[in-house]
């Protein structure tokens, strides 16, 4: 097999794994720093596969690179590749949907105990020359707070039994079932009864901003919103606003709707906000495993599109 992979654009610092698993199979690495998709399409032509991380892989691409015949993403959901088109195109579409859900379920944790210990408040007001107990009055005993979970898959059905070791009582709200162990509620109950409420969603048409003014108003006062899966499922205006007013104690967030966080995002001044960039899939080991199920799904899809034709 010979051609030219196209990694659109990464920034883990090397690819050096992926690298191998191409020239092993007889593929040749291209690496650009794609951000559009007319800069996919100009780095793209004459590939046989593209490897993206964050640039858009749309119709168009796809229509305007016609020996594209796989596109892998480095993570977990597929909201920037077009999988209708690829579909009707013959294209072979990869991730890697379970790499990090040990990872992001820790981040989740972290968040949540972040939060819920008021850990980031404290050392705030340590940092500003206080030390005493004023800043954490309202902590409570993890026994005696409900942690509702929007959407149960693989990452949170772990968060589940993590959070369930830790004393918190767990329900959640799917549109599937959920597991066995866990109270099911619907929506608006969840949120409403619900002291910290963690999201494991999607991005879709129907969830971009499906926690918005309206379902942040029937959250309990005081309550957390944490969110480690995309963030755009959140509603970031409605989302401040309730957090100065505040109708919520806080929020943890792993992900914004635009990233990196914009200079101008009233996120950054809410001081009951802890936010990390983006980083709860990482580890050293899921890294590599990301990398290396991207590269030797590409040569498998190429492979068998080659004995195919």
């Amino acid at each position: 097999m010979t051609g030219t992979v196209v990694i659109t654009d990464c920034d883990h610092g090397s690819v050096d794994v992926e690298r191998e698993i191409f020239r092993a199979a007889g593929l040749e690495t291209t690496v650009a720093q794609c951000r559009t998709a007319a800069d996919v399409v100009a780095a793209g032509r004459g590939a046989l596969a593209l490897v993206t991380q964050y640039a858009p892989v749309t119709r168009t691409v796809l229509e305007q690179l016609p020996t594209i015949r796989a596109v892998a993403r480095y993570g977990t959901g597929l909201d920037t590749i077009d999988t209708a088109a690829a579909a009707d195109r013959g294209v072979a579409v990869i991730n890697v949907p379970d790499y990090a859900v040990s990872e992001v379920s820790d981040q989740t944790i972290a968040l949540i105990l972040a939060l819920t210990r008021g850990v980031i408040v404290a050392d705030r007001a340590v940092r500003a020359g206080r030390w005493d107990l004023d800043v954490v009055r309202q902590v409570r005993r993890t026994s005696t707070m409900r942690l509702g979970l929007v959407g149960v898959g693989r990452i949170g059905a772990m968060v589940a039994r993590k959070a369930s070791a830790l004393g918190f009582t767990v329900a959640a709200y799917d549109v599937a079932d959920v597991p066995d162990g866990i109270e099911r509620l619907e929506l608006a109950d969840l949120l409403a009864s619900s002291d910290v409420v963690s999201l494991h969603l999607p991005l879709t048409e129907q969830t971009r901003h499906f926690i918005g003014e309206a379902e942040l108003s029937m959250m309990r006062p005081g309550a957390f919103l944490v969110n480690t899966a995309r963030g755009a499922i959140v509603d970031e205006n409605a989302l401040a606003a309730a957090l100065r007013t505040g109708k919520l104690g806080g929020a943890g967030l792993d992900v914004v709707e635009y990233e990196p966080l914009p200079a101008d995002s009233p996120l950054r001044d809410c001081p009951n906000v802890v936010i990390t960039p983006h980083v709860g899939f990482y580890s050293q080991q899921a890294l590599h495993e990301l990398k290396w199920r991207v590269a030797t799904g590409v040569v498998a899809a190429l492979r068998a599109k080659a004995v195919a034709a």
